[in-house]
């Protein structure tokens, strides 16, 4: 008999394609989608399950099913459907204990995989230049979905400690990114016009959505030889871009604002539904955030296909070409070049005239 995977959040796009992704794996039988609302994408031949991790229902499908290995993906910084941050907050918070709860029940469960982000580091003007997976942090996230993932870690810990017999991974992605990404920060970038802090230009890190896939399936099956996929492993790729750098990629004009009127126009933002600029993402768009990796290729074992920049260029190639094209604003710096060169040689072979008549 094969493995047995139980994923939940299978209704998200991320969900849905590990899903699809994990039923290629030779070694697995059996693979069962949990979501509280039916997918609108197709999941091969998993098993769908319409279930609320935050209810005990959760415990009859890991002990019916004998479910080996569990792959958590609904932790997320948005609500799925219509729900609100509670909601989000319940499913990311309540959810996870309810999971763990039945994990630790479950005799059958050898195998734990559970999505974080490395906004568990926060963002602030005294944080080292780089994150590693144990640097002490200097100012824990007060708020929104990264408070929500320091606390589902905590569980997740205290979990690893009562079942020293399962292997916990804990993947910690930078900002999630591709053409089919629907993150909080894919919405800030889809604005025609991108509001910056003034004064700041920080460094960002992101990762492939396919990487995303791809390492956590190395997160839940058996480790090669040589590698040990326990444990905390910050994921991204390899490189840093500044936000300024992704607004003339995207072709999208900035406009600075003063930093204390920030919250303000976020507060617009997330009213006219265009984006919801949290003040988690205000603190990243100020300060950055890059994190090591090194872990995550010397320990997991894994090496992500796309960098920052490659990451970041695919992105921007599915949104289509912004308000100001670098290819016209090259067009026009090169035209501009060219007019400022004729002006200059129609003045010298004046002067020069000028000389020769003297």
């Amino acid at each position: 008999m094969g493995k047995v995977v139980l994923v939940t959040g299978a209704a998200r796009q991320l969900g849905g394609r590990f899903v699809r992704r994990v039923q290629r794996v030779p070694e697995v039988s059996r693979v069962i989608a949990v979501d509280v609302e039916p997918p609108e994408h197709d999941l091969g031949d998993a098993e769908f399950v319409r279930a609320d991790i935050r209810q005990p229902v959760i415990g009859k499908v890991l002990a019916r099913a004998g479910v080996d290995t569990v792959v958590h993906l609904d932790v997320s910084g948005t609500p799925l459907g219509s729900g609100g941050r509670t909601q989000a907050k319940e499913t990311n918070v309540i959810g996870t204990m309810q999971l763990l709860g039945a994990c630790q029940k479950a005799p059958s469960v050898g195998r734990l995989v559970v999505k974080s982000t490395t906004s568990v580091y926060g963002s602030a003007p005294r944080d080292p230049a780089v994150f590693t997976e144990t640097t002490p942090v200097k100012s824990l996230p007060s708020g929104g979905f990264a408070k929500d993932a320091v606390e589902v870690e905590g569980y997740v810990r205290g979990f690893a400690r009562r079942r020293p017999d399962v292997a916990v991974a804990v993947l910690r992605f930078a900002n999630i990114l591709g053409p089919n990404a629907d993150t909080p920060l894919a919405e800030y970038f889809d604005l025609p016009v991108l509001p910056t802090v003034l004064g700041y230009d920080p460094r960002l890190q992101f990762v492939h959505e396919d990487d995303v896939v791809e390492v956590l399936l190395v997160a839940a099956t058996e480790p090669r030889r040589g590698t040990l996929n326990s444990g905390t492993f910050n994921v991204a790729g390899d490189g840093v871009l500044l936000l300024s750098q992704t607004a003339r990629r995207l072709g999208r004009p900035t406009v600075p604002v003063l930093l204390p009127a920030v919250t303000w126009v976020g507060r617009m933002l997330r009213t006219a539904g265009l984006t919801d600029f949290s003040a988690e993402q205000i603190r990243l768009l100020t300060h950055g955030r890059v994190v090591d990796t090194a872990q995550m290729r010397e320990v997991l074992g894994f090496t992500p296909a796309y960098t920052t920049a490659e990451t970041f260029h695919d992105f921007a190639r599915s949104r289509g070409p912004g308000l100001m094209p670098p290819e016209r604003v090259a067009g026009v710096v090169d035209a501009a070049a060219a007019r400022v060169a004729d002006v200059a040689d129609a003045a010298a072979a004046r002067a020069q005239r000028k000389e020769q008549m003297s």
